[in-house]
């Protein structure tokens, strides 16, 4: 693993000078924008300066497709592909499409076991779910920036009668750590899930990763593997690190992410994505 000091970087620079378009898949939250949601103007122009020059920059996110779009348009991103909801949506994007965007894949999955698995263990956390047609049911009126829409409150048997791309399971009320041992405790199966910063949970589909969406991306484009670079700060980060052959952590980003990265970066309050895409402009 290299630390970013300011000084060079060995596996940005054996990307740079391979002198080959390069597939980047770039995180949001905690990479790209800081937990406030705000996106520095450094990261910005440099992750404007990459997509000028042409690089395959995608979009990374467990952010729902409506909280992803504004992001896209910050990066002046207006061809190419876009990872929502850990995997579970892609987007190809394209300026003649009416939307500017059309979805490309979607994984769903059937949500009851893992619903009734967490209600039973978790009683009283707040619970989320974006169906297959786009929309948010929620308990508890739940909402977050990163469903992009307004979610809509419904009976819990409501949402275990529907179909899913993501599902959402927020506590107020246990650490992160009490959340975690929880989570452990049920043993969630059929589903792919990744624990937050906080006592917050994503589930996908069964074996669905950003990095499983990236990799059928990465075909599609025909990229060789040791072109890919990946930069983010979670856990659900940490397959698309692994996958990419330079995986970039923020410096802010959990030890077992740090563990999985080729390098680490700043952190996202002192613009390390900035740092590392100037770097890929050549």
């Amino acid at each position: 693993m290299t630390i970013l000091t300011g000084s060079s970087v060995a596996g940005i620079d054996d990307q740079r000078n391979l002198n080959h378009k390069l597939m980047i898949a770039l995180d949001v939250d905690g990479t790209l924008v800081d937990h406030d949601g705000h996106m520095s103007p450094s990261v910005r122009d440099a992750a404007r300066a990459v997509v000028a020059h042409g690089h395959d920059v995608l979009i990374a996110t467990g952010r729902s497709l409506n909280a992803t779009l504004p992001i896209i348009e910050q990066i002046g991103l207006e061809r190419g592909y876009a990872v929502c909801c850990n995997g579970g949506v892609t987007l190809q994007l394209d300026p003649r499409l009416d939307a500017g965007y059309e979805i490309i894949h979607k994984a769903t999955f059937d949500p009851a076991p893992a619903l009734m698995a967490l209600r039973e263990q978790l009683p009283s956390a707040k619970y989320a779910l974006e169906d297959e047609d786009g929309n948010f049911l929620s308990t508890e009126r739940f909402q977050d920036a990163s469903f992009g829409v307004e979610a809509i409150g419904v009976d819990f048997q409501t949402m275990l009668d529907a179909t899913a791309v993501r599902v959402v399971v927020f506590s107020s009320e246990n650490t992160a750590e009490e959340f975690s041992t929880a989570i452990r405790k049920i043993g969630l199966s059929g589903v792919t899930y990744s624990v937050g910063w906080t006592a917050w949970l994503d589930i996908a589909a069964a074996g669905v990763t950003k990095a499983s969406a990236l990799e059928q991306l990465r075909q599609r484009l025909g990229t060789h593997p040791r072109h890919t670079v990946a930069v983010g700060d979670g856990r659900n980060d940490i397959e698309m690190l692994s996958w990419a052959g330079c995986g970039v952590a923020m410096g802010q980003a959990p030890e077992e992410v740090i563990a999985v990265a080729d390098e680490v970066t700043a952190s996202v309050y002192d613009d390390g994505a900035a740092l590392i895409l100037r770097r890929l402009v050549y």
